[in-house]
């Protein structure tokens, strides 16, 4: 949730940079939530359960999940390289030309969800094997690799050439910024 958080202060920035992350904080959510949800979901179909205290060490039982889900949690956590870095660095940098105290602010909400995801991250995957059903859990197949690769693509993708992306919405952007302000002078 944090990220649509992160987006409504890009828009509300009301200047390019701002709201450009924040449409692209929109596709990079959709992206990385989606990939944690199938993930979730391939982790469930197996253990027939969401609560986490069932899990743990599936690092050593199930490495290429584990390595999907390490990627996708670093992308969400806005890791340098992937896609989540590009939207909340330029909703950032939006929104502290707007207003530094409420970039500040969300700064600090970046801080809370990186020690909840890597907490989560390390008492589901490392340490020992906590549950003895988790010791014959079968890895990711060959048809649920097939479905993560795209959403894994296109997340280092964004990450790596932002421009790709940026460059499309750019005009919309700036036509939306333009209108909000000359309305605003006419209110004045």
């Amino acid at each position: 949730m944090s990220h649509l958080g992160f987006v409504m202060l890009g828009l509300f920035a009301l200047n390019v940079e701002g709201m450009s992350g924040g449409v692209l904080q929109m596709i990079n959510h959709g992206l990385s939530t989606g990939a944690l949800f199938l993930l979730v979901g391939m982790m469930y179909d197996r253990r027939h359960t969401r609560l986490m205290r069932a899990y743990g060490g599936l690092w050593k039982v199930m490495p290429v999940c584990a390595a999907f889900f390490l990627v996708v949690a670093l992308a969400s956590l806005g890791l340098p390289g992937l896609n989540g870095f590009v939207g909340e660095f330029l909703i950032l940098l939006g929104a502290f030309g707007a207003n530094r105290w409420w970039a500040v602010f969300a700064t600090f909400g970046v801080v809370l969800a990186a020690v909840y995801m890597l907490w989560l991250f390390g008492n589901v995957f490392f340490g020992p094997i906590t549950d003895p059903e988790n010791a014959q859990l079968p890895d990711l197949g060959r048809r649920e690799v097939l479905t993560l690769v795209p959403l894994v693509a296109l997340i280092v993708m964004i990450g790596v050439a932002p421009n790709l992306f940026l460059t499309p919405i750019q005009p919309s952007v700036q036509a939306l910024v333009e209108h909000v302000n000359s309305a605003v002078m006419v209110m004045r």
